[in-house]
């Protein structure tokens, strides 16, 4: 992963619509890896969440978490949050956050 490799173009272009995301990290990302599982139950969630955060211990990075209606606030105070953008809908963070999240009880992924 990194600049130079795959069609960074799509990915821009995916994501043109995040100017937030640039400020709150101070660089541009290029490429992005998506960790996502149909999630039914609690237990879904949590594993989602995890294995997520393993990834990011493997290959570094930043987590780009969807947050559902008053979750912001909750989500803000973890460790390792980097920034809550996009109208309080994405909360951006290390796997240190994602880790801190799941075990929140208020923790749950968006579908």
């Amino acid at each position: 992963m990194g600049p130079g490799v795959g069609d960074e173009s799509t990915f821009e272009a995916e994501h043109a619509d995040e100017p937030e995301v640039e400020a709150v990290l101070g660089f541009r990302p290029t490429h992005a890896v998506n960790v996502s599982a149909g999630c039914n139950r609690e237990i879904d969630h949590v594993a989602t969440g995890l294995l997520a955060a393993a990834v990011m211990d493997v290959i570094g990075g930043v987590a780009k978490a969807e947050l559902l209606d008053g979750q912001a606030p909750v989500v803000a105070g973890l460790p390792g949050v980097l920034g809550i953008v996009d109208d309080d809908w994405m909360a951006l963070g290390s796997a240190e956050f994602l880790r801190a999240w799941v075990r929140h009880p208020a923790f749950r992924l968006v579908k």
